[in-house]
């Protein structure tokens, strides 16, 4: 077998075998084929695409380059959630106390932040003693005690796409949905939970800019879950702006801490309302409608929030931030205001660059090896449609020494679009679709 007849045979539109796709996979993970024959089949792929046999076969060969976590020794049903990434996305930090509540066990690997979308672990990592860095033992003690643990992504994982993925990065070759899918599910799989809720993030901050690319991509995970027999829903939600109000480390767990005590925006409150009731369902023990019912009662009644303290406790953080967020996390003091320029209404929000204005202040990384700053960020005080007076605020940046003010203002005021008519097709629903990968919900 060559790979140069495998790039053939996908440059002419043919499908390539499983004994194809293993061995391009495992050889290029070995340093048998190099990177230019890899970067030829990645980018005949690009154009041809890969049939759903294909994508399944890159998927598995994927998944078994690396370790499978069991999680067999927790009890219970245990359900993941995986986002796409956007601007303000703190949901799992809200979400697992609530899905917890419901007897439906949270074990999750998250990862950090690069670019303009936030990490889980830098944010969870703002409360102050949290570890994110677990041994196996204390993962599956914190889980089966508890019913969430949240640590942060250990290396061995799918290390063939891993070592894919940077190659796609450098060779233009990112946004091929199929490639996406396996990427995504190959990481999913690997922890063996009993139901995956996949969040696909559409809009002006998110990878997928439009919502049939969003819905097509939800189509081939969820085709691939099902080959697994893995129970699956995709959710394709709204990030044409920044979800809830504030964009950085400390503000995100702040917000995520308000909307477990039912303060939260309405938003944000609605998205984590749904994906818990989804991910809920999935385990079986409970519909999505009695799921919904119930979370808004744990929430009235202080379930959640007692249920976040516990968790918090368990994995070494101080459990008191959530009766005080803004005494134990730390905030910068320091700030300054964006104003509006003219009177208007805003009519598009490129919530990309929001997430960059927050990026350039310290709040996110460029480069993995950067260092990020808890402290720094932004408070969203307008959003798509509402009116505003010039000279009024309409972002707040909590500031240190060494943000790059003037970069971050110059992209909040690139950001918005403030027209003098008011809009009136403006789309502000948090769902936007939900699609399974079975018929029952």
């Amino acid at each position: 077998m060559r790979a140069y007849d495998i790039i053939k045979n996908k440059r002419d539109a043919k499908e390539n075998t499983r004994e194809e796709i293993e061995f391009m996979i495992n050889g290029y993970l070995e340093n048998r084929i190099p990177d230019y024959q890899v970067s030829s089949w990645l980018m005949a792929i690009f154009f041809n695409h890969l049939t759903e046999e294909e994508s399944y076969n890159l998927t598995d060969v994927m998944l078994k380059s690396g370790d499978i976590i069991d999680l067999s020794r927790i009890t219970g049903k245990k359900i993941d959630k995986h986002s796409t990434g956007g601007v303000g996305d703190k949901t799992t930090i809200a979400i697992a106390p609530m899905v917890a509540s419901l007897g439906v066990k949270i074990a999750k690997l998250s990862g950090r932040s690069l670019g303009h979308t936030g990490g889980t672990i830098d944010k969870l990592e703002s409360i102050p003693g949290f570890k994110t860095s677990l041994t196996t033992e204390e993962f599956f003690e914190i889980a089966n005690n508890v019913g969430i643990v949240v640590a942060g992504q250990t290396g061995n994982i799918a290390p063939a796409d891993k070592k894919l993925y940077s190659l796609r990065d450098s060779t233009a070759t990112v946004e091929e949905l199929s490639l996406i899918a396996s990427s995504i599910m190959s990481k999913k799989l690997a922890i063996n939970s009993d139901g995956i809720l996949l969040d696909i993030k559409v809009g002006s901050g998110a990878f997928m800019k439009n919502i049939e690319d969003a819905k097509e991509l939800g189509r081939i995970m969820l085709k691939i879950a099902k080959r697994y027999d893995k129970n699956t829903v995709a959710l394709i939600t709204n990030m044409d702006q920044p979800l809830g109000d504030n964009v950085g480390n400390a503000l995100e767990v702040m917000e995520a801490i308000d909307t477990v005590k039912g303060k939260g925006p309405k938003d944000f409150s609605e998205l984590c309302l749904e994906i818990s009731s989804y991910m809920a369902s999935l385990s079986g023990i409970i519909t999505y409608e009695e799921a919904k019912k119930k979370l808004i009662e744990n929430i009235e009644r202080g379930i959640v929030k007692e249920k976040m303290k516990e968790w918090i406790k368990a994995q070494g953080g101080k459990e008191e931030v959530v009766d005080d967020p803004t005494k134990y996390l730390n905030i910068s003091s320091k700030t300054l205001e964006f104003k509006a320029k003219e009177q208007g209404y805003i009519t598009f929000i490129d919530t990309e660059k929001i997430g960059l204005a927050s990026m350039v202040l310290g709040a996110g990384r460029q480069k993995k090896e950067d260092i990020i700053d808890k402290s720094v960020g932004l408070t969203i005080n307008k959003k798509l449609g509402d009116k505003v007076e010039e000279g009024e605020t309409i972002a707040k940046l909590f500031v240190s020494d060494k943000s790059d003010v003037d970069a971050s203002l110059n992209l909040l005021n690139a950001a918005y679009n403030i027209s003098k008519e008011k809009p009136k097709n403006i789309n502000k629903n948090v769902i936007l679709d939900v699609l399974f990968s079975n018929e029952k919900s």
